[in-house]
C-alpha cells in the first residue's frame, strides 16, 4: 500500500480506500462484509469511507462493528451527510439540525468519539451556505471531526464552501465525485479549482461500476450476480455504459493491461490514481479477494505511451460533460 496526503492537508490516507457503499447492511451478509474489512487491513489500507445514508443507516452500523478492536489513531474513518436518513421532513439536507442530530447518530452506529473526515453528500439548495458551513465548523470545533469535505459539488460550490470555511477556522481538504477513465467529468473545472485550494479528490466508482472490468462483453447477456442484474445494486448507473460500442473498447484494454502486469480492473483503479489531485481512489467488494486484488494498483507509475494508448481507446466514449447524461441531483423536500 502507499499513502498520500489528503490535499494540501496533513492528513496522510491510503492511496486505495476501502468504501461500503453497495455491500455493507444489503448486498453481502455481515460476515462476508467484515471478512473484506479484514482483507483491507491485511492489505495496508487504512482509509474508510461510508455515509450514514448507506443501506438505510445500516452500513455505518456494519462498519463499526467491524473495526471494532482496532487502534482507532491508526485508521482514518469518512463518512458523509445529507441524503434521507429517515421519513421526516427534517431527515435530509444541510441544515443545522440534520448536521447535528445526524453527526451524532453516525458516532454512536460507527462506534467511534470522532470521524476523521465529515463529508456533505451533495450540495443543498434549499439551505443558505452559510448554515451549513457554520454547522459543520461547530462539529469540528467540538471535536466530532478533524477535516471537513463535500460530494459532488460543482467548482462554483467548492469555492464558496472553501472561502467561508477558512473564515469559520475549519479545513474543508476534500472533494468526493466520480471519476473513471469513462466519467472525466471533474477534469474541466473542479480539478483546477480544488488544485489551486489546496483540496484532494476521493474518487468514488474508478472502474465505473464493474464495466472497466472488461466482463462485460458486447452481445452478451450481463453475467448473473453482477451489478448489471441487480437493481438494489446500481444497475441504473451502469445502464449508461451498457451498449456495444462501449463495451468493445473496453475489452481492447485488456492487451493494454496485460502490458502493465496488471488486470483491466487495476489498470482502471491506477489511471485515476496517476492524476496528481487524486489522492485516493475507493474500492468497494463483496468477497476479501475482490480487496487485495484492487489494492495491487498502489503505487503503480502507468507510462506515458500507455496512457496515450488508453485514451485513444476510450476518449471517444469517455464522458467529459455531465450535461450529456444523467447526474444525481439533490431529492426535493418533501
Amino acid at each position: 500500500m502507499e499513502y498520500r496526503h489528503l490535499g494540501r492537508s496533513g492528513l496522510i490516507i491510503s492511496e486505495i480506500a476501502y468504501g461500503n457503499w453497495l455491500t455493507h447492511g444489503s448486498q453481502v451478509e455481515e460476515d462476508a462484509a467484515t471478512a473484506c474489512v479484514r482483507a483491507a487491513l491485511d492489505t495496508g489500507i487504512t482509509t474508510f469511507d461510508t455515509a450514514d445514508t448507506y443501506a438505510q443507516t445500516r452500513a455505518e452500523s456494519v462498519l463499526g462493528r467491524a473495526l471494532k478492536g482496532e487502534r482507532r489513531e491508526g485508521l482514518e474513518i469518512l463518512t458523509k451527510v445529507f441524503w434521507p436518513t429517515g421519513p421526516g421532513r427534517n431527515d435530509r439536507g444541510l441544515s443545522r439540525k440534520h448536521i447535528m442530530e445526524s453527526i451524532d447518530g453516525s458516532l454512536r452506529r460507527l462506534q467511534t468519539d470522532y470521524v476523521d473526515l465529515y463529508q456533505a453528500h451533495r450540495f443543498d439548495r434549499f439551505t443558505p451556505l452559510e448554515e451549513t458551513m457554520e454547522a459543520f465548523a461547530d462539529v469540528v470545533h467540538s471535536g466530532k471531526a478533524h477535516y471537513i469535505g463535500v460530494s459532488e459539488w460543482t467548482a462554483d460550490q467548492i469555492r464558496r464552501g472553501h472561502a467561508l470555511a477558512r473564515e469559520l477556522r475549519v479545513p474543508l481538504v476534500s472533494n468526493q465525485p466520480q471519476y473513471s477513465a469513462l466519467w472525466r467529468v471533474i477534469e474541466a473545472e473542479v480539478v483546477p479549482a480544488c488544485e489551486e485550494l489546496g483540496i484532494g479528490q476521493i474518487v468514488f466508482s474508478p472502474i465505473a461500476q464493474g464495466v472497466l472490468t472488461g466482463k462485460y462483453v458486447p452481445g452478451q447477456q450481463p453475467p448473473a450476480g453482477s451489478r448489471a442484474t441487480d437493481a438494489k445494486g446500481g444497475a441504473n448507473m451502469i445502464d449508461r455504459w451498457m451498449n456495444d460500442d462501449v463495451l468493445e473498447r473496453v475489452q481492447q484494454l485488456h492487451p493494454l493491461a496485460a502490458e502493465a502486469g496488471l488486470t483491466t480492473a487495476q489498470l482502471a483503479v491506477a489511471w485515476v490514481l496517476q492524476n496528481p489531485n487524486v489522492s485516493a481512489a475507493i474500492v468497494g467488494a463483496s468477497r476479501p479477494e475482490q480487496v487485495a486484488e484492487n489494492v495491487k494498483a498502489a503505487g503503480v507509475t502507468l507510462d506515458g505511451g500507455l496512457l496515450a494508448k488508453l485514451d485513444a481507446v476510450l476518449e471517444p466514449v469517455a464522458v467529459t460533460d455531465p450535461l450529456k447524461t444523467h447526474q444525481m441531483t439533490p431529492a426535493a423536500r418533501p
